[in-house]
């Protein structure tokens, strides 16, 4: 199948190579028709979407539309609900239980498949999710529509409850994609004393959040929590000169 990939301009990023490297780059050496669009920022459908699926069409080729983050989608929280029995299952093999699960959202099926997943399961849990769109209501809002939907698609056999579904935005910088410097220090942190790499855009957000509840202690510290870490490091190739 053949790939038209929407790239909008997310980032108000000087670094030169920013639209080279990363994602980008990696979906130009996987052989996607890359369309370079100039719309800021944002989680909902817009023109250059349309423009896409209309130019398919048009070509003769049948499109299956993917929105961004695959999440605005009938089934785009079904993963994480699989993940989330895939962890219960490594819980009871390991013999442990995860009481906080942390994850960072932006366009929501991540932590709405987390929530749904895990509401179908017997023991109840938090799933935190860090915000790193700086547009938190519109990021809660398509969290809770995609939770509930997913829990209606795995059958858990009752309606979500507001208090599942939380989103906290103190730790996403005020902007969607830039850095500030309790990320860029989160990202040093777990790099030196666990060698795990972290990005300005997602992961470094999120970890910041985890590692700031631990220390204030609004999770406790006899929690067992689970950090999720959904990827993003070719991301760190734009942002060198954070760390520069």
């Amino acid at each position: 199948m053949r790939c038209v990939l929407v790239q909008e301009s997310w980032v108000d990023w000087s670094d030169p190579v920013y639209d080279k490297v990363g994602n980008i780059l990696l979906s130009r050496i996987l052989g996607a028709d890359i369309r370079m669009v100039h719309e800021g920022f944002g989680i909902g459908f817009k023109a250059s979407w349309e423009q896409a699926l209309d130019d398919v069409k048009a070509s003769g080729g049948k499109p299956y539309p993917i929105p961004a983050g695959a999440s605005d989608h009938p089934l785009g929280g079904l993963g994480f609900a699989q993940w989330a029995r895939e962890v219960e299952e490594q819980e009871q093999a390991l013999g442990i239980f995860f009481d906080t699960v942390i994850v960072c959202s932006v366009t929501g099926s991540t932590q709405a498949g987390m929530i749904a997943g895990f509401a179908a399961q017997e023991r109840p849990r938090r799933v935190v999710g860090i915000d790193a769109s700086a547009k938190p209501e519109e990021t809660l809002d398509q969290v809770t529509r995609i939770a509930r939907q997913t829990a209606a698609l795995i059958e858990i056999g009752r309606e979500l409850r507001s208090d599942e579904i939380i989103l906290d935005a103190r730790y996403n910088a005020g902007t969607y994609g830039i850095a500030d410097s309790q990320t860029v220090e989160a990202i040093e942190v777990a790099a030196r004393l666990e060698g795990m790499i972290t990005d300005p855009v997602y992961e470094g957000k999120s970890l910041a959040g985890m590692i700031d509840m631990i220390t204030i202690k609004e999770i406790d510290p006899k929690s067992k929590v689970l950090y999720a870490h959904l990827g993003g490091q070719p991301a760190l190739n734009g942002y060198s000169s954070l760390f520069s």
